[in-house]
């Protein structure tokens, strides 16, 4: 068995500003700073989890918490990025559709709900299958880890409460090619 730890990036400018971000960046803001470390400090050292791989998105936000949470040696992976929201990124939230978004932002350039799980599921999937590592932390975005949830709450043994704030840490437990939720923890900040 394999524990697999999907954390979201740190706050970042445009969490702040409310602007829509996908594949644009923006970088860690003081807190965003201050989330990664109580993460580390709090959830991996605390717990003493062993991490021994690590994975994030090429987004700054996503390398740069991953920087903060551990000293490992990381690979970035494009498919790990957050949802394309076309030429809807940077723009103000207040232009996002009630959820859930489905096929909206396909109109302006962007991908569909279905396109987003896919990608991130074959992501996460392909690293923790290409690994004999046992405890690999990956660094993704909110829309991506959410999505991912989605595609394997069948297999859950409870529901996720939480919304997925930054530096969320969703861990999973991942045996006979399946994910399996087992907690979930959100930063004291």
């Amino acid at each position: 068995m394999k524990s697999v730890y999907l954390v979201r990036h740190g706050q970042t400018l445009f969490n702040v500003q409310h602007k829509i971000q996908g594949f644009c960046d923006s970088p860690l803001t003081e807190l965003g700073i201050k989330q990664a470390q109580a993460t580390k400090k709090e959830y991996f050292e605390k717990l003493h989890v062993p991490l021994d791989e690590a994975h994030c998105s090429t987004s700054e936000r996503a390398i740069d918490t991953l920087k903060i949470i551990t000293n490992l040696p990381f690979k970035t992976h494009k498919e790990l990025r957050e949802w394309n929201f076309g030429t809807y990124e940077g723009e103000g939230e207040h232009l996002n559709p009630p959820l859930p978004y489905n096929d909206f932002f396909v109109q302006f350039g962007g991908e569909s709900q279905k396109q987003l799980t896919e990608r991130i599921n074959q992501a996460i999937t392909t690293i923790v299958t290409a690994t004999t590592k046992k405890h690999i932390l990956i660094v993704s975005h909110g829309a991506a880890i959410a999505n991912f949830y989605k595609k394997w709450s069948a297999y859950n043994s409870f529901e996720r409460k939480d919304r997925i704030k930054n530096c969320s840490v969703l861990k999973y437990n991942f045996s006979n090619e399946v994910f399996h939720f087992q907690e979930i923890f959100n930063p004291d900040y």
